[in-house]
């Protein structure tokens, strides 16, 4: 004769299977609002992206840069769909690996190594300075200082906080960060050590009055 299961048993069962159930109309209702509320991704597209760390004011080679596909609604404004568009032009900021490639970030064709390197905006300036090569690399900061010898002497600040752009060497070319090489000599310095500095129309217009009239002094701003 068989043995009845006890009631408390049955109503286990029953309970654990309508848990059960509604567990899984639970999680069906949540992968539905997970799907409904989820971005469409759409078409996908080929960029061009950094492969390897690029420094600023680097020539960019097709080497260094791959063709990804990433969705059309995330590409970014500007971005270089076709490596050969960019291989040769240099980089006006750095990028990452993996960064897209934009027109932004590319000095425009055919530019030169100094101006390829200056934002809209702004002037690269030459300023003769007594300081030993590798004092100052570029990117760091400089203030400028005018002495001024007839009428009452006196010495006043030019300018503030500068970028240097780019550093040349009477006594031979220089490699900077920026990547460009460029012979001091040629250009017409003089002092053992030339500045490029990036400035404003303002500040450029001060500067080359007190080179014109004063004896420049070029300190160096401490890295923040």
């Amino acid at each position: 004769m068989r043995k009845r299961r006890p009631r408390s048993s049955r109503g286990y069962f029953a309970a654990s299977a309508a848990l059960a159930g509604a567990a899984v109309l639970l999680l069906h209702g949540y992968l539905s609002r997970a799907a409904a509320s989820a971005p469409p991704v759409g078409p996908t597209v080929a960029v061009a992206v950094a492969a390897e760390p690029i420094d600023r004011g680097t020539a960019v080679a097709g080497s260094q840069l791959r063709l990804v596909r990433i969705p059309q609604q995330y590409v970014p404004p500007g971005a270089i769909e076709d490596i050969s568009k960019a291989a040769g032009r240099v980089l006006l900021a750095g990028l990452s690996p993996g960064e897209v490639v934009t027109e932004t970030r590319l000095a425009r064709v055919r530019a030169g190594p100094v101006a390829s390197l200056v934002p809209r905006g702004l002037r690269a300036f030459a300023v003769p300075t007594s300081l030993v090569r590798g004092a100052v690399i570029p990117g760091d900061r400089v203030d400028i200082l005018a002495t001024f010898g007839s009428g009452q002497p006196h010495t006043e600040m030019v300018v503030e906080s500068v970028e240097v752009l780019m550093v040349l060497s009477s006594d031979g070319s220089q490699h900077g960060k920026s990547g460009v090489e460029l012979d001091a000599e040629a250009a017409g310095a003089s002092a053992p050590t030339m500045l490029i500095l990036l400035v404003a129309p303002d500040q450029e217009e001060r500067l080359a009055y007190a080179r014109a009239f004063a004896s420049l002094e070029v300190t160096i701003v401490p890295s923040e």
